[in-house]
């Protein structure tokens, strides 16, 4: 044993700073669970305050808001990956149709310059379209139609349209890059024989793009579905500017548990969700794994 890593020491420490970092960044904080099971206290530290079992845990299901944002949190993911997944994989075949390969690399950069985009930023732009008085959809597009002006953020009825359209803008183009490198990775003999064939663009999308880039499209969709407990904590805060007229759709786990956490300023709370979402999507990510694997052995990621 001690030869062969002797023989290997030169690949060995290479691969150190990795582990390292690996260690430092995602192993180590591990020993923050432990939050989640105490009432902590700044007296005491972590490890001096007292243990309280699952208490933490009953905040998350024993309030009478239980039920509102498991749904809007799980829900919204729902849509965000079916959307994404849907019009990021057109895009990235419409892209890789293009003649004109100048023209392909221009659109694609416009798609993808919102990803970089901070939620704050991003807020704003919203806010100027929503704006009561000034808003471009009250002042423009309504008044256009000869409609009454609205307070958007009073009318919780329209943001389960908003938000994913929000998501999408956003993140549509980060999804498309990945799609569209991995149809350019197909090699183009699969396409001049089904041309020789007779199969026109159509059926070669269907025939061929579309299975090529199948595993790529599982993978990405399984880790879609692990955090789907998990919510862009940016999305449903600021662009919603908090606003309580519209918890019964925007509310979600990360957002209440942030205001519990600034009302109340428990940490154990806090932690509590976290690891409740963490678990959650493990169990998520095997689960779909085990059902890609039923269906397809080999497109299963592990």
């Amino acid at each position: 044993m001690l030869g062969h890593l002797l023989k290997h020491k030169v690949l060995l420490l290479m691969l150190l700073p990795g582990v390292i970092f690996l260690l430092i960044n995602n192993y180590l904080p591990m020993f923050g669970i432990i939050i989640a099971f105490k009432n902590i206290n700044y007296v005491d530290g972590i490890l001096g305050s007292p243990w309280v079992g699952m208490d933490n845990f009953k905040f998350l299901f024993a309030t009478s808001d239980a039920w509102i944002i498991t749904r809007n949190t799980v829900l919204y993911n729902f849509v965000f990956i079916i959307l994404n997944l849907v019009i990021a994989v057109s895009i990235a075949i419409a892209l890789n149709e293009l003649k004109n390969k100048l023209a392909a690399k221009f659109y694609q950069s416009i798609m993808f310059f919102p990803y970089f985009l901070s939620m704050v930023v991003v807020s704003y732009l919203v806010f100027a379209f929503l704006n009561v008085e000034y808003g471009f959809m009250n002042k423009g597009i309504l008044a256009m139609f000869g409609l009454n002006e609205l307070n958007w953020y009073s009318e919780p009825k329209y943001w389960p349209f908003i938000l994913p359209l929000i998501n999408l803008w956003k993140g549509v183009g980060y999804g498309c890059v990945i799609y569209l490198a991995a149809i350019i990775g197909i090699d183009n003999e699969y396409y001049e024989a089904a041309l020789i064939d007779g199969a026109g663009k159509w059926k070669q999308i269907l025939h061929i793009t579309i299975p090529l880039i199948r595993p790529v499209i599982i993978i990405t969709t399984i880790l879609a579905i692990g955090g789907i407990f998990r919510s862009d904590f940016g999305l449903f805060y600021q662009t919603t500017l908090n606003s309580g007229a519209l918890y019964p759709t925007t509310l979600v786990i990360d957002t209440y548990v942030y205001n519990a956490l600034i009302n109340m300023g428990n940490l154990g709370m806090s932690a509590a969700a976290g690891l409740y979402q963490s678990i959650v999507g493990f169990f998520l990510v095997l689960g779909s794994n085990w059902i890609v694997r039923k269906v397809d052995k080999d497109q299963a990621v592990f």
